[in-house]
């Protein structure tokens, strides 16, 4: 991946005469010696800028001086605890993948600092200062831009974060290729849940079978706590507690995702745990797989994902009013209640910012339609993954099914 461009990228939307810093972050302390798995928390939009996903890093661009100039800093590595918790990045490695030249160890950062602010003329320093809710913690980035403000009063602190973000939201041919990767591995994964699934099994057991598939294929991850919800757990949107028996006639609605190399996949598919749709079941089915197959067609840059909410509303509205669920097409919201799409990256539900809101070519969204029926006990979403082009949209999970007949047909044979 170019890492270099999107530095560069960055660069050009940064005023004269400021500097931008940028931490990985440090691990999150859990309890006792407990700590989060560091690469799955890494701050974004560094690993977006460099490649690097491990904790005590830093980026520095610096636009003040003659010449900009990009430093990295990492942790030096220290033999007594490599020993206890692995290798560290060294100088060289780093060098290779970030295409950074000017590397230095993270102690030596506060020094650094210090000598642009007193050599050069620093008016705005960037950090990434998103905070997604005012609930939240401050995040380290943030914590970090406290500190300078107090250290350096008089240089205004900027946001880095919608820079960024707006360039996340296209994604290059290398992203796009990681991503069909992790796509693949959830495709040959669901293709080993459908070959076990039976009722008397757990929703468990179908999580794990595709958990196991996805690692065992080579993802670091599952891209997001697996959703299994079967019988009237698949209508609760964010289930994902998945202990119940499967029963015989009902159905299983799978949510899910391969991570790899930090990019992600999400797919939803519902199947029949028995094998075999009902009747009412296939007429449900029918709806929602017409509102996916439609969003694909219609999706195209220009067009916004409330523009594409409102079509996929109004082809479930009017399959609900065949079924007699509804009278009205505004009457939708009784049975879908969220949007048809968001933006898929380094984050399952990706960076977005309101001045990119018209797609463009690039733009990896998601395409889920649902509906969520209590009193029939029929929760059913159909997901996959679009990639924006210059006239339309493809589906990038078009391997992966979602005919009804074919779900039968596969299940059939695998038994």
């Amino acid at each position: 991946m170019d890492f270099n461009k999107r530095r560069q990228e960055v660069f050009d939307r940064m005023v004269e005469n400021s500097i931008a810093i940028l931490y990985s972050g440090i691990e999150h302390h859990v309890s006792a010696d407990e700590y989060d798995l560091f690469t799955a928390h890494a701050n974004r939009n560094f690993f977006y800028l460099t490649g690097l996903r491990r904790d005590k890093m830093a980026l520095v661009l610096d636009k003040a001086g003659e010449e900009p100039k990009t430093l990295l800093f990492i942790e030096e590595a220290d033999p007594t605890m490599e020993r206890w918790y692995g290798r560290k990045v060294t100088v060289d490695e780093a060098k290779g993948v970030t295409g950074i030249d000017k590397v230095y160890f993270i102690s030596e950062i506060d020094s650094v600092i210090d000598s642009i602010m007193t050599r050069e003329d620093v008016y705005t320093a960037y950090f990434d200062t998103y905070r997604h809710q005012k609930e939240d913690l401050p995040d380290y980035n943030l914590v970090k831009a406290n500190e300078f403000k107090d250290l350096y009063p008089a240089v205004a602190i900027k946001n880095l974060f919608p820079f960024v973000a707006e360039q996340r939201m296209q994604k290059d041919e290398d992203e796009i290729e990681v991503t069909k990767e992790a796509i693949h591995l959830t495709n040959i994964a669901l293709q080993n849940v459908l070959t076990n699934l039976k009722p008397g099994m757990f929703e468990y057991e179908a999580q794990a079978d595709f958990e196991y598939s996805i690692r065992r294929n080579g993802a670091e991850l599952a891209a997001f706590p697996t959703i299994a919800g079967s019988g009237i757990n698949g209508t609760m949107l964010h289930y994902d507690t998945n202990q119940d028996l499967m029963e015989d006639g009902s159905l299983l609605l799978m949510d899910l995702g391969a991570r790899v190399r930090g990019y992600n996949s999400d797919i939803t598919r519902t199947y029949p745990v028995n094998g075999k749709f009902s009747e009412r079941q296939r007429e449900v089915y029918d709806i929602v797989l017409k509102a996916n197959r439609t969003v694909l067609k219609k999706a195209k840059p220009g067009m916004t994902t409330v523009e594409l909410n409102d079509i996929c509303k109004k082809v479930l509205a009017e399959g609900c009013i065949k079924l007699g669920l509804i009278e009205k097409e505004e009457e939708i919201g009784k049975y879908y209640m969220h949007g048809v799409s968001h933006h898929l990256g380094i984050d399952v539900h990706d960076v977005t910012v309101d001045s990119n809101k018209k797609l463009r070519p690039g733009a990896i969204i998601t395409d889920e339609p649902g509906l969520y029926i209590d009193e029939w006990e029929i929760g059913i979403r159909i997901e996959d993954d679009l990639l924006i082009t210059e006239d339309g949209a493809i589906c990038l999970s078009e391997e992966i099914m979602r005919d009804a007949d074919e779900i039968e047909a596969f299940m059939a044979k695998s038994k």
